[in-house]
C-alpha cells in the first residue's frame, strides 16, 4: 500500500497516512478491535505514482457519504505542490488526487489463503483520497481512500477477496525486475491497458522509523457493507528518476489521469489489515 510521508515523493503528498515516527525499529500499529478477515502482506516490491483525475469520470463509484478531496482545497490548505500545480493548470482545481501502484509480495494472504500468482504476478491498485461529506462525521483511524480499481491476476482469488469483504476484480497485472535493475509493471483489464517503468536510483530513505494507518472504502457499485483498515511499518523508498514512465490505453477512466512526478519504488514494509463495518 501507499507508504508513509517520507522522501521526495511523499513530502509532496497530501498526508496519505497518519504517521508515527520514532528512532526505534518501526512496529506495525495495532488494528482497532472488531477485525474480521485478516490480511497480511510482507516483503513487497512496488512502483507507486500519484495522479490527478476528473471526478466526473468516476462519480458513479463515489459512496453518498464520501466526497473527493480537490486540488483547489489542498492548495488553499497550504500544500505548496498543489498551489504550484494549480497556478499552471487552473483547469484542475476541481480534480481529485489518487495513487496508482503495482505491487508484488513475498506474503499476500487473507485468512491464510494466498493467490495462485502467475509468473511476475502482481496486484494493481488505483485509489483516491476522500473525506466524509458531513464534516462532523468520523471515519475512524487512518487516512481515508476510495478504491477505484483493484486488479488481481487470479480470477478465483479476486472472487475470494470479495467474499471476504475486500473489493477486487480480475486483471492481468504483472511486475517484473529487469536485468539492469529496473522494474516494469503492466495491467490488462476490460477497457484498459497500463504500462509503467521505474529504475530506482539515489539514496534509500524511510525504513525503521516509519509507521501509519489507512482506511479503504469500496466503490458504491460494489454493494459491500464494510471497509478495510490497514496498518503498516518499515517502508523503504527510492526515487525512480527521469526514466520513469506511465502509459495508458483504452476507455477506462484511469486513462484520463495526469501523473504527478516523481514515481517511486517502495519495498520492505510489513502490512496487516482487516475488514470492519462502515463507521
Amino acid at each position: 500500500m501507499i507508504p508513509p510521508a517520507l522522501g521526495p515523493v511523499l513530502r509532496r503528498w497530501v498526508g496519505a497516512a497518519a504517521l508515527v515516527l520514532s528512532a526505534a525499529q518501526a512496529q506495525v500499529p495495532a488494528l482497532p478491535p472488531g477485525a474480521q478477515a485478516r490480511w497480511t502482506v510482507t516483503q513487497p516490491d512496488e512502483i507507486v505514482a500519484f495522479g490527478l483525475f476528473d471526478p466526473a469520470n468516476v462519480a458513479r463509484l463515489l459512496p453518498e457519504r464520501l466526497r473527493f478531496l480537490t486540488v483547489e482545497e489542498l492548495a488553499q490548505g497550504g500544500l505548496s505542490w498543489a498551489a504550484k500545480h494549480l497556478a499552471g493548470h487552473p483547469e484542475h482545481g476541481a480534480w481529485g488526487i489518487s495513487f496508482l501502484e503495482f505491487v508484488r509480495a513475498g506474503t499476500f494472504a487473507i485468512e491464510g489463503r494466498s493467490p495462485a500468482w502467475p509468473r511476475d504476478g502482481a496486484a494493481a491498485l488505483w485509489c483516491a483520497r476522500v473525506a466524509p461529506r458531513d464534516p462532523a462525521a468520523e471515519l475512524g483511524p487512518g487516512q481515508p481512500f476510495l478504491i477505484l480499481g483493484f486488479w488481481m491476476p487470479d480470477r478465483a482469488y479476486a472472487a475470494y477477496m470479495r467474499r471476504q469483504g475486500f473489493w477486487a476484480t480480475y486483471g492481468e497485472a504483472r511486475l517484473r525486475r529487469e536485468a539492469d535493475g529496473g522494474w516494469r509493471g503492466s495491467l490488462k483489464a476490460p477497457g484498459l491497458a497500463v504500462e509503467a517503468a521505474c529504475r530506482p536510483e539515489g539514496p534509500v530513505t524511510g525504513g525503521s522509523g516509519s509507521a501509519g494507518m489507512q482506511v479503504f472504502f469500496p466503490p458504491r457499485s460494489s454493494g459491500m457493507p464494510g471497509c478495510v483498515r490497514l496498518a503498516f511499518a518499515g517502508h523503504r523508498l527510492q526515487d525512480c528518476g527521469r526514466e520513469a514512465t506511465w502509459t495508458f490505453r483504452g476507455s477506462h477512466p484511469l486513462t484520463g489521469v495526469a501523473i504527478l512526478p516523481p514515481t517511486s519504488f517502495q519495498s520492505g514494509y510489513a502490512l496487516s489489515g482487516a475488514v470492519y463495518p462502515w463507521p
